[in-house]
Order: structure tokens, then sequence, then C-alpha cells
């Protein structure tokens, strides 16, 4: 069976999702399709009322469901069941997620679907194998540190990888016993939406996930206020993640876990290979067309092998074909939105204008859709705004060291610290740098996630606070509590 599919063909899920169904719901904000520009369909706004019915159901079915006192192998189980039907409805979730956002069909199926469902079944196997301790004490006593739901979490996923962000989301919260209130992008709500009632279809008890659609200024605020949400779990910029916790500050205190923004340098040594680096470098800014957060978009190369870097980078990005995401054949994205693409213009001009040089692409492709070609600046400076700003769009600066401490220098940026990327044959210069580095990931002689669940991701500075995947996201779905008995 072909993935290809009509765009107005396709059944879409619509509106808020509560107690097991869907809220009936007119108008909205208007939707349009990131490939052709064409408006499609609406998305609801929930307000407070709507916020806290959402809370409430979610309270109460996780009392009734008793989901959070299960044995915790039967949470595993259901999980399991649920990654299942991920995989069984792979190609509905694909166009789902294709249709609305920048994310490719044929590369939903085989990476966004196929990594959520992996990511499902390596937080179920935590639910019963990550617990308290009995901690050494005197021995007239006996010290444990027990471990508990919070109650209530409160998601808010973002338009870049609507489907694969849910799971970061709900897939830990749920196997540590709590109940979830998600609220996707507003302009990617529709692949989430099938998500939870797959979710259900597993035996995930009807209202310990709801889905409510809507904005950041009135839903997002409603849920990071809502005083019966115990914990909140972010990702998207800096600045929305800036707003959140001054808006969960006014009403109180509860822990975050807020992944950000990012400007990660990708640096590149005269001994490296440099045909992996390329490689490596040129898929870094191009996947999902740069809209990554943890896009390498700044490449920091020695000067004796800039001139080959640079001229393979090149030819490397001159390819790009802008495709519609419904066509199967599709491997390049395109910009989520006029708005953006504008802004991606705007940036690489300004870069332009303070001296930068344009050696491949700088502008927007002709035709329909929303698309930038891969972009290559060279001749930036340190306050170039190609290199202050984080773009979230194909566009690559290079800058040009001659020494490992002025890599350094120039790798360290002054606002992010999400990840970063190191090409060497030398092991100990890997080694130097890695601990030298301030971002929450280094990749060396390579450049992007693994389906290494394990590994946590995570920023230092404005790039956020705690921590996604790993054993680390499911602990911090869970709270501590000390106890102290006398014998």
């Amino acid at each position: 069976m072909t993935l290809s599919f009509d765009p107005a063909a396709l059944a879409l899920p619509h509106g808020h999702y509560i107690g097991g169904r869907y809220r009936a719901t007119e108008g909205g904000l208007a939707l349009r399709r990131p490939s052709d520009g064409r408006a499609f369909a609406d998305c609801p706004v929930a307000d407070a009322t709507v916020v806290d019915e959402a809370v409430q159901t979610a309270r109460a079915a996780l009392k009734a469901s008793g989901w959070a006192d299960v044995r915790p192998r039967d949470r595993v189980n259901v999980l399991h069941r649920w990654a299942a039907l991920v995989e069984q409805h792979a190609t509905r979730l694909a166009r789902l997620e294709a249709v609305a956002s920048t994310r490719p069909v044929g590369q939903a199926v085989t990476a966004d679907v196929a990594v959520s469902a992996e990511q499902i079944r390596f937080f179920a196997e935590l639910a019963d194998k990550e617990g308290g301790d009995v901690v050494p004490t005197a021995s007239d006593h006996l010290g444990m540190i027990l471990t508990e739901p919070y109650g209530v979490v409160g998601a808010i996923t973002p338009w870049n990888f609507p489907l694969s962000i849910a799971v970061w989301k709900l897939a830990p919260a749920l196997a540590a016993g709590n109940a979830v209130v998600l609220k996707p992008s507003e302009m990617t709500p529709f692949a989430t939406l099938q998500l939870v009632e797959l979710a259900e279809q597993a035996g995930v008890p009807a209202g310990v996930v709801n889905v409510v659609l809507g904005d950041g200024p009135t839903t997002g605020n409603a849920i990071t206020g809502h005083p019966d949400i115990a914990k909140i779990s972010f990702t998207g910029s800096t600045a929305a993640g800036q707003a959140i916790m001054a808006n969960v500050s006014r009403g109180g205190v509860k822990p975050m876990t807020l992944e950000l923004g990012g400007k990660s340098p990708q640096i590149v040594f005269a001994d490296a290979d440099l045909a992996l680096a390329a490689d490596c470098i040129a898929r870094g800014i191009t996947y999902n067309a740069g809209q990554v957060c943890v896009a390498g978009s700044r490449l920091l190369v020695e000067r004796s092998v800039a001139p080959a870097l640079t001229e393979a980078l090149s030819r490397a990005m001159a390819h790009a074909k802008p495709q519609a995401t419904w066509d199967e054949a599709a491997t390049y994205s395109p910009i989520i939105s006029e708005r953006q693409l504008n802004r991606i213009e705007s940036i690489v001009a300004a870069a332009v204008a303070q001296g930068a040089e344009v050696i491949v692409g700088g502008r927007r492709f002709d035709g329909d859709g929303y698309y930038f070609q891969p972009t290559v600046l060279t001749g930036v400076t340190e306050t170039s705004p190609a290199v202050t700003e984080e773009i979230f769009g194909p566009v690559l600066t290079v800058q040009i060291f001659d020494s490992e401490e002025e890599a350094l220098a120039l790798a360290n940026h002054p606002t992010y610290g999400l990840a970063s990327g190191l090409f060497t044959r030398d092991l100990s210069r890997a080694l130097r740098i890695t601990k030298q580095i301030e971002a929450g990931t280094v990749w060396v002689n390579r450049y992007g996630r693994s389906r290494d669940h394990i590994l946590p991701t995570g920023g230092y500075r404005n790039s956020g606070v705690g921590k996604d995947l790993g054993r680390e996201a499911y602990k911090a779905n869970r709270r501590q509590k000390s106890v102290l008995i006398a014998l």
C-alpha cells in the first residue's frame, strides 16, 4: 500500500478530547498546510473553563481507576499494548502527522511512529524496575526513600515533531502512575489526538489522559497556572519557557521539565574524516528543514580544512527538492508557516547586510508552500544575528578557528547550551573538549539522536531545565518521600 495520500480526503479528529470522548467545537484558529499554504481545518481554543474541566476529569479518573496504585506490571502491560497499537496504526498516524506538519509521510512512518513505539516500550519497562531505596541509617532505625506519582501532569508539545514529543511526555508520566492534561501545538494537533485514542484502546483508563487544544496565551497559560496540576513538562522556544516559569511562579511553586531553544555548534578539526563530517553536518541542519531544537546550526572548522569542507557541504546541500509532505517520495520538509519563513529570510538578509556571504541557498523556493533553500553563510561574526539567534530553519553559519582554545570559545554560546557535535580522530582531544563544552549533549563523529532511549536530552543555560528521555524522565515524574522508622 502506498503511503501517499490526498490531504483533502483525510478524515481528521476534531475537538478537545476529555474523559474519553470528543467535545464538539466550532470555529477557532485557521490552520494552513505548510506544503501548499492552503487553509484546511481549524483548531478550537480551550479557555480556562475547559482546561479546568480536563484537569478535574483527570483527577477523578486517576482516583476512580486506581491507575497510580495498580501493580506496576499492570501498567507495563497496558503500555506495551499501546506501543503495539501505535505500530498497527502507523499509516494513519503518519498521515495525520504529515497533513498539518513539516514531517514527510515516509519519514513519519520510519522515524516518528517507529521511534514513538520504541519509547513507549522503554518507559513501560521502567514502571516495575525503578522504585524507592532502603538507605543506611543507625542500626536501631529503618530509613527508606519512597517514590510516588505527582498526580496530574500538564504537558505542552511543539509543532516540529508532534507525535514523538507527545510520547516523550505521555509515556514516562503514565508509566510512573500519573494522569496527564496535554496541549499539542495548535498547528499540529491531529496525530496526538489519535495517539491518545489508541492509549485508551490499550487500557489506559478514560480520562487519565485528556487533550485540550488551543494556543499558548489562553490554553497554555491556563494549564501552567492551574493549581491542581502538580508538574509541568514543556518543549518549545526559550521565550515560551520563560513565560511558563513566570506564569507558574505567580500561582505557587511546582517542578518543571523544560526543553528549550538551541544554537548548537559542530566543531571540525583538521584530522577529522571530512566526508563523514560533511554528511553529518548537512543532515544536522537540513533534517526537518532545520526545524529541530538540536539542529547543528553553527559550523566551527579549523582553517586548513575549511575550503574543502565548505565545498563538500555546498554540494551535499544543493540537491534539496520541495515535495508535499503527503508524497511518500518527499525527503525535504517545508517551513511550518509563512510567518516563520519570513523570519528566516529576514535573519539571512540581516546577516548578509553585516557582511556574511551566501555560499549556497539564501532564499525561499519558488512555487507553492513554505520552503526555504538549505543555506550556508560564511564570513559571519560572533554578533551576527545568524549566529546569535535560533533561526529554526535550514541555515548553517561557518566560523573559522586556529586552535583548540579558540574552537571552545566559539562553541560555548552565551545564550544556549542544548547540544553539540565534534569531529576528530584524536580521542584525547575528543574527551578534553567533551568535558569543556557547555551543552547537555555532545555527539562525537556523528550528529543527532540515536535510538538509544536510555540517553536523556536536555540543555544548559537558556536551553532548559531537567531531562526528557532516559531514566531521568521517568524519575522526574515521581516525587520522593523520606521515611525514618525507629525500631
